[in-house]
């Protein structure tokens, strides 16, 4: 008797070879940066020619995110600084451009509010305090921040009366809002790195750790103590709470060997990165994947009552086929082969493969990189990452954004290159992508040394555009040309029972004979924030037969024959009449 996932592979690859007989234009991205207003948005991380710590070479996230709420995603770019500009009276901030609805952008950091320096990392948002305004969250080496939103384009830095900021200087890494115990109110994860201190690194060349090819390099990561993850949960009152112990994420492995942080020896930590939060196992309650650097990942699986079992070995999601444990990096999530269940993208470090977990559709994973095709490209070094449907064709599609951390290699002549393309797969349907790079346009060619990327439709006209982080220079804006020649549906989803920004909430499409579904996640790919609004590509379709939502408070609603080529807004219990938008 055949089961019911072999039922849905089946119907998925017969949709997709109806799809490609009547396959479109190769669509094309066209890095529009430069004319939108965004170059002089430059990223500093350290020396950009002669890095010598681990901390210059990792760069930083970006956001796709509607701050002012007029319709219209907005972009929010991650900053780090130098150590040789103390004392000199220059202090790097981050970037807010607001959205000007004509393909441009225009730089209101100051006016907004968004003035802090250091070395940042990551950015995640979610309306913590449910007051209808996207809040933003700022991981740093140092100290982390929490923006809240105050509704008229401002921001205020709560931190510390939040009880976000931190009690000692770490390296705050990947971060996501989550309602991981369903009371309406996001909590906050964030990974840590290292336990790094510039004034006890080793130089380059000094130690095993600090050479590449024989090459003197910053030293990597096996030579520090790995960071411990933080739970924060939101007590309902402007203030969270840290219940990383209680609820299992500081020392998910019970790790005897501790370290010395602060003024108390704690557990060795994971060395996560890229953290993503979604419901894996479909059990209703979301998730923790954090990937690792030289670590196994980690997955957290929600025991329902408030803690969570790192599950990353048993579920087949820690490491490559072989049992390695590779530099981990960025993290997508989608359901990319149609079957009903979240899969997992983790882009590593050059020389390994971008591992893709494929679900087995019981909460388990199998490492299916080679079987899909990625084998193809090794000589990149991965960070942002994501599944797309970029050609709106109704299957998830992969981009990668890639860039070294050595720049002692620039010049070597050697396999791999410091300033590196990107990569993008095509999902043919059938479980496996096809690597169209090259003939995609030269905001897929053009090298960068990219970090994090975001995705989302900044000019709302259906097809899904990225936005790039480069480091130590100007961002990419990647323009999809070409994508809505098929059609689309983009469903904003509004809470009210649920938390404001309904993360977590999950909307299943069915049209042209297959049913598709995502998730409204916070925090992802690389150190970066995804547009919360979630694109489904129609094909040929011209209407979606139904919507189904299933709001993070148990409340499932249904909307029949919904045409194509439309925003909906879906609020909570609202759901009958939904407003759209269609300019």
């Amino acid at each position: 008797m055949i089961s019911r996932r072999e039922l849905f592979l089946l119907l998925a690859a017969a949709a997709r070879s109806r799809a490609e007989k009547s396959a479109a234009p190769p669509v094309q991205f066209v890095d529009i940066a430069a004319g939108a207003g965004l170059s002089g948005a430059r990223n500093i991380s350290g020396e950009a020619r002669n890095k010598q710590y681990l901390l210059e070479e990792m760069g930083a996230g970006v956001a796709f995110f509607d701050y002012d709420h007029d319709g219209w995603i907005d972009i929010f770019l991650v900053n780090g600084t130098s150590f040789d500009l103390a004392g000199k009276g220059v202090a790097p901030t981050s970037y807010l451009f607001r959205n000007n609805r004509d393909g441009t952008f225009t730089d209101v950091t100051r006016e907004a509010g968004l003035t802090y320096s250091g070395w940042g990392q990551a950015c995640c948002v979610g309306d913590y305090n449910n007051d209808g305004f996207d809040d933003l969250f700022v991981s740093y080496w140092g100290y982390n921040v929490l923006y809240r939103n105050n509704g008229d384009g401002t921001f205020t830095d709560v931190s510390e009366e939040a009880g976000v900021r931190g009690t000692q200087p770490r390296w705050g890494a990947g971060c996501c809002f989550l309602d991981y115990d369903r009371d309406g109110r996001l909590d906050l994860f964030v990974s840590n790195y290292v336990n790094f201190d510039p004034g006890r690194v080793p130089k380059p060349g000094e130690s095993p750790y600090c050479r590449y090819n024989d090459i003197p390099v910053p030293c990597g990561p096996q030579g520090f103590a790995g960071g411990t993850n933080i739970l924060y949960r939101n007590r309902g009152d402007g203030t969270f709470e840290d219940v990383s112990e209680g609820a299992g994420v500081l020392n998910p492995r019970g790790l005897a060997a501790p370290v010395f942080i602060g003024q108390a020896w704690r557990p060795i930590g994971s060395y996560g990165m890229g953290v993503a939060a979604a419901d894996f196992d479909n059990d209703g309650w979301p998730d923790i994947y954090v990937a690792c650097d030289t670590a196994p990942s980690l997955l957290y699986r929600n025991n329902h009552d408030g803690t969570f079992e790192e599950s990353g070995v048993s579920a087949g999601a820690a490491f490559d086929e072989n049992g390695v444990a590779l530099g981990g990096m960025g993290v997508g999530v989608a359901d990319y082969d149609g079957d009903g269940w979240f899969d997992i993208v983790r882009t590593n470090f050059s020389e390994q493969l971008t591992t893709l977990y494929r679900s087995n559709g019981e909460g388990t994973f199998y490492e299916a990189s080679l079987q899909a095709g990625l084998g193809v490209n090794t000589q990149f070094l991965g960070f942002g990452v994501g599944f797309f449907d970029f050609d709106n064709d109704g299957w998830k599609d992969i981009l990668q954004a890639n860039g070294h951390v050595y720049p002692q290699i620039e010049g070597r002549n050697l396999h791999i290159g410091y300033r590196q393309r990107k990569v993008l797969y095509r999902n043919r349907g059938n479980g496996t992508f096809e690597d169209v790079s090259t003939r995609s346009g030269p905001g897929i060619t053009t090298p960068h040394v990219s970090r994090g990327c975001a995705f989302g439709d900044f000019d709302n006209d259906g097809d899904i555009d990225v936005v790039v982080n480069n480091m130590d220079g100007p961002p990419s804006l990647l323009r999809n040309d070409g994508g809505n020649r098929n059609n689309w549906l983009l469903v904003k989803c509004v809470g009210v029972k649920s938390n404001r920004s309904a993360i977590g909430a999950r909307v299943y499409v069915t049209a042209g004979g297959r049913t598709q579904f995502d998730e409204v996640m916070s925090g992802s790919s690389y150190y970066s924030q995804n547009d919360l609004r979630l694109h489904f590509g129609l094909g040929a379709a011209r209407q979606a037969d139904r919507l189904e939502i299933h709001w993070p408070s148990g409340l499932k609603e249904t909307i029949e024959s919904v045409k194509a080529n439309r925003i909906l807004v879906l609020e909570e219990g609202k759901t009958a009449a939904p407003p759209s938008r269609s300019d």
